[in-house]
């Protein structure tokens, strides 16, 4: 009998988007060795000479490379799989193009590979007019090109090909019945392995009874192409859960099974580590109690493994040379590449865009707007001191200021900052929260059902919810503070990671730790909002239960199902928690991208309190006198500036006023108005009056800037053209110091607001900039949502920013 062969079980680089660099293969090489999987192969989708440009040959720079790979991997006890995907434009009956075909296959066979592999998968399945008359069907061509492919080679132990119809979902019309599939089965040479993804490209479970019925067609055990862990499909979602839903049984009727994982390199470890630990299971040398495989056990495995890895002070791409101080930039794993301008895998390690390594142990990049002087002085002051916990107000960040200047040190937490050790609790959160496409781990599942079941009871809470039994409304604030603090948890996450030593973990994960921060930041906001602030539903302005598609009503995991693709819903937990918020239609909100420099400020979105009013009103004196380049307008009315642009929203309207802090305290602020009708008479019957009190005309002790300003302010209450006011019946006005690096943090504070203004029956919001404010039109525009609509200004000529929600 012909001895059984090796069970083929490790990696397959083909995801569509930027490939891995060398280094990153040579660690995954070491990594293969130590968990004892053997397979490598190398087909990522991006490179030019793999699929589109397969017919060019290597140059001599990327023979030396691909040698070296190949060296290095045989050298580690690996198979090098070499994999090749003519299909988009082959023509199969053409004798130029089997002789390029086979040109380049001779090119990588002379560089010492063994082991080759056709791809034929997404393509179209349509021939050209010569292939139609040469040959009986679309499979009949493939079987044909791949068989001679094989001879050529000189029949290798391992030669595998994907075929068109590479899962069930594609198979027509069934697997057993698929007429592809029976011809790839009766006329492909017996010793050529075919690639199968199982049930689905992304199969949940892999079942025997489905491998016995495509191993019956195909007349062979085929070699699993596992996408359980591929991310490409989603710019939003990461998996970084244990290899699950495939029972070891399945080896003995399968050639192999190699997993395409995530894109990110570094994302990669557990869902590795946990296939070796699979791979063992079962085998002579394992203990006793790891005899059957079980997913959570891997996980904590692998969990306490990767602490290690991720406290190594590694650079990004884990560039070798300790003299190179420049990283990959974040490329924002877009996973949408532009593969017009993309390079060849070998060329593009020596070609990637690059942008300064700076310590992240400070709370901007060097090239952010210098501090002023008190705040150097607060910053100093506060690396030294450690302060007490202090009593905060409901919705409030633990230890955060809700008062006093930024110059003053941050109560009860210093800067979260420095290259530090992740926790393993935080580990275990940031699993949690990017874990599997079918399934979420215990964080996520936390998260979504607090979120939803406060959703759903907030009328205990509701404007008019006095009569509602105490130990209901105490319930819901239970859970309310729970979910705060799950929030806060997953901030503190986001800045550990920047702040952590690994810059090679960092640059990989940092776009999805930054996306779900932000919409926690949102949530955490609007549950805190949620508390007394939402409107019945008798309300004449519609409310939160009957506003016309307020919210989406299900999650990611109740749409999907079993039997759906995870593409089916968009952005991971992020996208989930955008569902549930009132604005989960306006995707835009939540899809922008990461800053270039990662910040490890802490930063937090909360409501109004009224001993926040002192220091925003010295926030807007200050960014007024910047704006201005001039002195203060009064030393005896120093609220003046804070009265014009603060007072009215504060005043009349502070359940739709939000803050923007940091461990410096307030920088920032957005102030909505529900109804700007109903607003502007209830300024001209209380708001100008006291104004007018406050700032009497008469006496030596007011300033001409004062009167000029007191005047404006009356200005400001004017009429808008009823054509705005029934598309934008809400007004919100955004200040943010410009020492804020992170502009999505200001965007995510606009996002805060407009979910309170929907939730409370607004169909639309506006924003009025004048145009000699050059500085807040820049600013406003800078974030990417609001619409600029002109013709719609008012008699002084403003420019009005809208958006409709």
């Amino acid at each position: 009998m012909e001895e059984e062969k090796q069970f083929l079980c490790g990696v397959v680089e083909g995801f569509y988007g930027r490939p891995w660099s060398m280094d990153q293969r040579k660690v995954l090489f070491q990594w293969m060795q130590r968990w004892g999987l053997n397979t490598y192969l190398y087909g990522p989708k991006d490179d030019l000479k793999h699929r589109l440009l397969w017919r060019e040959v290597y140059s001599s720079e990327e023979e030396a490379q691909l040698h070296t790979l190949i060296v290095e991997a045989q050298s580690r006890g690996l198979r090098f799989v070499y994999a090749l995907s003519p299909g988009q434009d082959i023509v199969f009956s053409s004798s130029c193009d089997l002789t390029l075909l086979k040109r380049k296959l001779k090119q990588v066979s002379d560089l010492g590979c063994h082991a080759f592999a056709i791809l034929f998968d997404d393509i179209d399945h349509s021939m050209c007019q010569a292939d139609s008359e040469a040959f009986t069907s679309f499979a009949h061509a493939q079987v044909t090109v791949t068989n001679e492919m094989y001879r050529f080679l000189g029949e290798p132990d391992v030669f595998l090909f994907c075929p068109t119809e590479y899962c069930g979902s594609l198979c027509s019309p069934s697997v057993s019945k698929s007429p592809y599939l029976q011809t790839i089965g009766e006329d492909l040479l017996p010793n050529i392995t075919v690639i199968w993804t199982g049930s689905k490209v992304i199969s949940r479970k892999l079942s025997l009874d489905c491998l016995a019925e495509v191993e019956s067609v195909l007349q062979r055990s085929p070699l699993i192409w596992d996408n359980l862990h591929a991310n490409d499909y989603d710019s939003r979602r990461l998996f970084l859960g244990p290899f699950t839903g495939r029972d070891p049984q399945i080896r003995s009727h399968l050639r192999g099974l190699l997993l395409n994982p995530n894109c990110e390199f570094e994302a990669n470890y557990i869902p590795l580590h946990t296939l070796g630990t699979w791979y063992r299971t079962g085998k002579e040398d394992m203990k006793d109690e790891e005899c059957e495989y079980c997913p959570d056990r891997a996980l904590t495995a692998a969990l306490r493994d990767w602490m290690e890895e991720l406290n190594q002070p590694l650079q990004a791409g884990r560039q070798s040379s300790r003299t190179d101080q420049r990283v990959s930039v974040v490329s924002s794993r877009s996973k949408t590449p532009d593969r017009s301008g993309s390079l060849s895998t070998f060329r593009a390690t020596s070609a990637v865009a690059k942008l300064p390594v700076f310590p992240l142990n400070s709370s901007s990049p060097p090239s952010s707007p210098p501090m002023g002087k008190k705040e150097r002085e607060g910053e100093k002051e506060r690396r030294h001191q450690s302060g007490q916990p202090t009593q905060h107000p409901p919705g409030s960040r633990p230890g955060a200021p809700t008062g006093g200047g930024r110059a003053q040190k941050a109560q009860g937490r210093g800067l979260c900052g420095g290259k530090g050790l992740l926790s393993e609790a935080q580990v275990r959160l940031l699993v949690g929260l990017h874990y599997l496409p079918h399934e979420h781990g215990p964080s996520a599942q936390k998260l979504l059902q607090d979120l939803t079941w406060l959703k759903t009871n907030c009328h205990l809470v509701s404007t008019n919810g006095k009569k509602t039994q105490p130990q209901k409304v105490d319930e819901w604030r239970g859970r309310a503070s729970s979910f705060l603090s799950l929030c806060e948890e997953i901030a503190q996450l986001h800045c550990s990671v920047v702040g952590g030593a690994n810059r090679a973990v960092l640059y990989d994960l940092y776009p999805y730790v930054w996306d779900l921060r932000n919409t926690a930041l949102v949530a955490k906001a609007f549950i805190s909002w949620l508390d007394g602030r939402v409107m019945s539903d008798s309300s004449s302005l519609g409310s939160w239960r009957n506003c016309f598609h307020w919210c989406g009503k299900t999650t990611g995991v109740d749409v999907l199902g079993v039997d759906s693709e995870p593409w089916v819903f968009k952005g991971g937990v992020s996208g989930e928690v955008q569902m549930l918020l009132p604005i989960s239609s306006s995707s835009e909100l939540f899809t922008h991208p990461p800053p270039l420099f990662p910040t490890s400020r802490l930063y937090n979105i909360r409501p109004y309190h009224s001993k926040d009013k002192v220091e925003l009103y010295r926030m807007v004196r200050q960014l007024h006198l910047r704006t201005q380049g001039g002195q203060e307008s009064s030393v005896a009315h120093p609220d003046v500036i804070g009265d014009r642009c603060l007072g009215p929203c504060l005043a009349l309207s502070p359940e739709y006023s939000f803050i923007l802090e940091d461990e410096l305290g307030v920088c920032g602020c957005v102030l909505g108005i529900l109804d700007v009708r109903s607003f502007a008479k209830r300024c001209q019957a209380s708001w100008i009056p006291a104004m007018r009190d406050k700032y009497p005309p008469k006496g030596n002790n007011t300033h001409p800037n004062t009167q000029d300003l007191i005047q404006l302010m009356e200005e400001d209450q004017g009429e808008y053209p009823d054509s705005l006011l029934y598309h934008f019946p809400s007004q919100l006005r955004l200040d943010a110091l410009p020492e804020l690096v992170d502009v999505s943090v200001s965007r995510t504070l606009i996002t805060a607001l407009l979910t309170a203004l929907k939730a409370n029956g607004s169909q639309g919001v506006f924003c009025e900039v004048q145009p000699t404010d050059h500085q807040r039109l820049e600013f406003l525009t800078k974030l990417g949502f609001l619409e600029i609509l002109r013709g719609e200004a008012r008699s002084r000529e403003g420019v009005v920013l809208g958006r409709l929600l």
